[in-house]
């Protein structure tokens, strides 16, 4: 029997030494397991994605002695690790088997992604070789991520003889994400014949976060092992004469579960790998920071969030309450700083009428948050959400501030139903929800001018994310939009507002992607740009 251990865990982008320290304790437990082979994720010696780390012969060079170091420290067990390669004038994206203290097979990922959010053509060569090593009485080929997802390298691993395949990912979660991967990882075996141990990353890296989930297939395609979600993990592969035996088998999250865990392992690693001390909210008493203040405790502890109410004269009293709710809900800190006086002293200097006044409020209320920051450390957490985002209903330099949005490819819809979720899990928890009910029921408003609601500016929301989705994720035009049943004048008036905002988005905090189609690496349109959807 061939013994195989998955290491699904949280490797931290350049901390080659660390990584490489995670592997080793890994290998141990799995050794100790009477594990025979460790296969960890793609590009697990130096994190994923490096993007122009890639373009510096140095980061090359360290990652090699990296891993010649790495190789003589495992003892008693064979190790598959991912890490980049610079070789004869090329660069790829490579996996070596460490064993006996040398690498004794080393394999270059054959299709390059260059779609969503990766750009691997920019950085790497495309290897040619299959790459077939022999452990235990098993051949086993060697794949790298996107290697599945088309036709030709794992075939290419078959013929050269393979009968298991390994493969290596740093797949980012979205929705539905582990459904497609499994789907694509069927088609292969289907044409193979052979079965599968898929390793995935897991844990948050700028706007991506990756989700674990790594998972075996036999022969047939059936699942016979599945490690949980967003969590490190260490699970083991029983390998019977080619086949992987029936193993644990973590249950899937439902699909508000899954996002909410993704936000919440964005933001605990974006905190905690870029060393911020805590992070700081406004609070308004709306759904959208509510349940940022929910996520950001979550995450790091509500000991390390800090929120701010900053009251203005169009501040309702069950708005002040339910920051307030927040606060007590959650165990965050809370500070209030009320904004009169400051938006007085601009006014008697400015003469802004209108929407102009309107954003004058949320650019105070920015400013004090980015000075309670520079005074204190702690980073902003913009509250914006995907919606919004769309259509420009933010305020540049006032509620669109902050170093980080765990919301922002969350729409409007999603947030509602994360918060309902959240509640519900405290409640069988026995446990009281850390989001106010009111925040959850009442309808939205900015409140930057008397009974101001969301809905004075924009379509309800449950009419405008569902245009949103076919517009963004599907990149469908004016005609197919009305032909899918939208009405003619709210698609014209969505699509002019969500081209119009662009110049916004870039200048909005990276934020976690949880759609298909987020705004950043995913979706990259011209600013500066005079074509229009045709309207008519």
């Amino acid at each position: 029997m061939l013994k195989i251990a998955i290491a699904q865990f949280n490797a931290t982008l350049g901390d080659l030494a660390g990584n490489a320290a995670r592997i080793v304790e890994y290998a141990e437990r799995a050794r100790a397991a009477g594990a025979d082979l460790l296969l960890t994720p793609e590009l697990s010696l130096c994190g994923y994605p490096p993007e122009d780390l890639l373009l510096r012969p140095d980061f090359y060079r360290a990652c090699e002695r990296e891993l010649e170091s790495l190789a003589a420290r495992v003892t008693g067990i064979a190790v598959l690790v991912g890490h980049p390669e610079a070789a004869s004038g090329r660069r790829y994206n490579a996996a070596s088997v460490l064993e006996n203290g040398r690498r004794v097979a080393t394999y270059h990922k054959q299709l390059l992604p260059n779609y969503e959010v990766f750009d691997e053509e920019r950085y790497f060569d495309p290897g040619s070789t299959s790459c077939v090593f022999t452990i235990k009485g098993v051949r086993c080929g060697i794949n790298i991520c996107a290697d599945i997802w088309e036709a030709g390298a794992a075939e290419g691993a078959y013929a050269a003889g393979a009968e298991l395949l390994l493969v290596l990912n740093a797949s980012p979660y979205h929705l539905d994400k582990f459904e497609d991967r499994a789907a694509v990882l069927r088609r292969r075996i289907a044409a193979t014949g052979i079965p599968a141990v898929y390793a995935n990353l897991v844990g948050g890296q700028d706007e991506l976060v990756f989700d674990g989930a790594s998972f075996a297939l036999d022969a047939a395609g059936r699942e016979m092992v599945r490690l949980p979600q967003f969590e490190e993990s260490l699970g083991f592969v029983d390998v019977v004469q080619g086949e992987p035996q029936p193993g644990a088998l973590a249950v899937p999250q439902a699909l508000e579960a899954q996002v909410y865990a993704a936000l919440v392992l964005g933001v605990r690693d974006y905190i905690g790998k870029n060393d911020f001390p805590g992070v700081l909210i406004g609070l308004s008493g709306g759904i959208d920071s509510a349940l940022v203040a929910a996520i950001a405790c979550d995450a790091i502890g509500a000991d390390n969030v800090y929120g701010v109410r900053m009251p203005s004269a169009y501040s309702s009293e069950h708005s002040l309450a339910d920051a307030a709710a927040s606060a007590t809900l959650t165990g965050m800190n809370l500070r209030t700083v009320p904004i009169n006086d400051m938006v007085d002293a601009y006014s008697r200097n400015l003469d802004l009428t209108g929407l102009a006044a309107e954003n004058l409020q949320a650019r105070v209320r920015g400013a004090i948050l980015m000075g309670i920051s520079n005074q204190e450390g702690h980073l902003v957490l913009a509250t914006g959400n995907k919606s919004e985002l769309a259509v420009g209903y933010s305020t540049i330099y006032g509620d669109a501030v902050g170093g980080f949005a765990p919301i922002k490819d969350a729409p409007k819809t999603l947030v509602w139903e994360m918060a309902r979720w959240r509640n519900e899990s405290a409640a069988r928890d026995g446990k009281d929800g850390p989001i106010p009910v009111n925040s959850i029921e009442k309808p939205p408003s900015a409140e930057l001018s008397p009974g101001q609601l969301d809905s004075d500016s924009l379509p309800d929301y449950p009419i405008l994310d569902a245009v949103l989705d076919d517009y963004i994720a599907s990149d469908l035009g004016h005609a197919e939009l009305v032909a899918a049943g939208h009405d003619p004048e709210l698609v014209a008036r969505v699509i002019r507002m969500t081209d119009a905002a662009e110049w916004k988005r870039r200048q909005y905090p990276p934020g976690t992607k949880i759609t298909f189609r987020a705004f950043g690496r995913d979706r990259r349109l011209p600013i500066t740009n005079r074509w229009r959807e045709p309207l008519d």
